[in-house]
């Protein structure tokens, strides 16, 4: 009996996650760079907020806002490793994108505040996953990607799809 549970244990995922796409890519050595200003930074944070949310309510999709900014080598990466074909399908298929310009930590902070996140960034890119109706689902670990140029496109990629839903 025990050896039965730790089994079930063992194999039963700690909550339903979608597969991962399969990747063209196994090192961010082999990304190629097509964006290399991947926030706006004259965009209307709130407003683009506020439309992910719409839009996730008729779609069913999570939302997952991209804090970062234009300087910051991890989200250039993770915002190139997104523009991969197999990335994009999986994420539009899964999630409402909006990227939200966090300049040098001194911009559009009420968004992460909105979250609870109201202690300063750890670092960028924070991505919140959020619920159509605004529940964050990745509190504990909002920052996991703020180190993406030194983590694999898997872990990345099993990253999204654990939040996908």
């Amino acid at each position: 009996m025990k050896k039965l549970l730790a089994i079930l244990l063992l194999t039963t995922p700690a909550f339903a996650a979608v597969p991962g796409p399969k990747l063209s890519i196994k090192d961010f050595k082999q990304l190629p760079v097509v964006l290399t200003q991947p926030y706006d930074e004259g965009a209307n944070a709130e407003a683009a907020v506020k439309d992910a949310f719409a839009r996730a309510q008729k779609s069913h999709k999570r939302v997952l806002i991209d804090l970062g900014g234009n300087w910051c080598v991890d989200c250039i990466v993770l915002a190139n490793f997104l523009k991969l074909p197999e990335m994009a399908r999986f994420m539009a298929a899964h999630y409402e994108v909006v990227t939200v310009d966090v300049g040098r930590f001194n911009r559009n902070l009420q968004i992460p505040a909105r979250f609870g996140v109201t202690k300063k960034l750890e670092g960028v890119p924070a991505l919140l996953i959020a619920t159509p109706d605004g529940k964050l689902v990745n509190g504990k670990d909002v920052f996991a990607t703020a180190t993406a140029s030194e983590m694999t496109p898997k872990s990345v990629a099993d990253y999204l799809a654990k939040y996908a839903g």
